[in-house]
């Protein structure tokens, strides 16, 4: 994606960013304006927070009440009727098909991808005892840690980052599985005793990177947008996108991918596992950035003729 020069297009008197209202949220909302007014001093920005779906149920795990889209419709329902121009998303919160209507208009640059492991007892995961309670709302994490880690016990944790914080410091938990890209962005860098690897732990799709989502037919704000946009990350998020959607990825299913890129080479590794983590199948491909999405797309089917068709459909019937 080129940055356009300021005179190609005319700057917006105003810009409104859609975001929802969790501190973190909104961390990365006021990310992207003062981004923006940096850019754009003459045009106004503002912030419409909002409180989503997936904020207000916090008593069920996100894979049983109907997903990542619960974090995202009330934005996109606020772009469709035009109170916001743009709404600023975690990646890794947006579903792997947009709803018809809506584009991404640039991938903000990657923050720390990789899980962080948070205790105020132990350093690590291997120092846990065994039944130890390990809080994470993910089941991407919870199949990882099972197939490592059996002895622990892994119970839902939901709630935005402080909540999780909190539940953790009144002993709900031994240690809980956070995001670092969060705790970094919020200041909470203190908290993280360890940083899992992504080998150890291989990250969600599009941890780590902001997103911005517009209304389609808002091709005007692309060329606004544009300088927003970190190449390198789009592709690797690009790429990772691309193998979750061709797997039917969602929070429902546990799986992840992390792509880096070196030059125009990039490497990609992606996994599908049961819940229990008893079945895990681990792939990896290499290619050139200019064919990110078919390389996703390679991956997903290094997966399934590994037999990630077996893991999927036995996970459907669970559901």
């Amino acid at each position: 994606m080129n940055t356009p020069s300021p005179t190609s297009f005319q700057t917006p008197s105003k810009l409104v960013i859609a975001s929802r209202e969790s501190p973190l949220a909104m961390w990365q909302a006021l990310h992207i304006q003062s981004r923006l007014q940096a850019l754009y001093p003459s045009t106004i920005v503002e912030i419409l927070g909002m409180t989503t779906t997936g904020d207000q149920i916090l008593d069920t795990p996100l894979a049983k009440v109907g997903g990542k889209g619960l974090f995202v419709k009330e934005l996109e329902t606020a772009l469709e009727d035009g109170r916001a121009d743009l709404a600023v998303h975690s990646m890794k919160d947006v579903p792997m098909n947009l709803p018809e209507g809506f584009m991404m208009a640039a991938t903000g640059e990657r923050e720390d991808p990789r899980d962080a492991f948070v205790s105020n007892d132990f350093n690590s995961l291997e120092d846990l005892p065994e039944g130890s309670i390990v809080g994470t709302s993910s089941l991407r994490r919870q199949s990882q840690l099972q197939a490592r880690l059996p002895h622990l016990k892994i119970e839902s944790l939901r709630g935005n980052l402080q909540t999780r914080l909190r539940k953790l410091d009144e002993g709900q938990y031994a240690a809980i599985i956070l995001a670092a890209a969060g705790l970094i962005r919020l200041g909470l860098s203190a908290r993280i005793r360890n940083v899992i690897s992504p080998e150890l732990s291989i990250p969600a799709v599009g941890q780590g990177a902001l997103g911005i989502e517009i209304n389609a037919n808002r091709p005007d704000l692309l060329a606004v947008l544009a300088p927003l946009n970190h190449p390198d990350t789009q592709v690797c998020v690009e790429a990772e996108r691309a193998m979750s959607r061709a797997l039917a990825g969602s929070c429902t299913v546990p799986l992840g991918a992390y792509a880096t890129c070196k030059g125009e080479e990039i490497s990609i590794t992606g996994f599908v596992a049961s819940v229990d983590g008893k079945q895990m199948l681990i792939e990896t491909a290499n290619g050139n950035r200019n064919q990110a999405d078919a390389l996703g797309k390679a991956l997903a089917n290094q997966l399934l003729a590994k037999g990630a068709n077996d893991i999927l459909s036995a996970l459907d019937g669970h559901k």
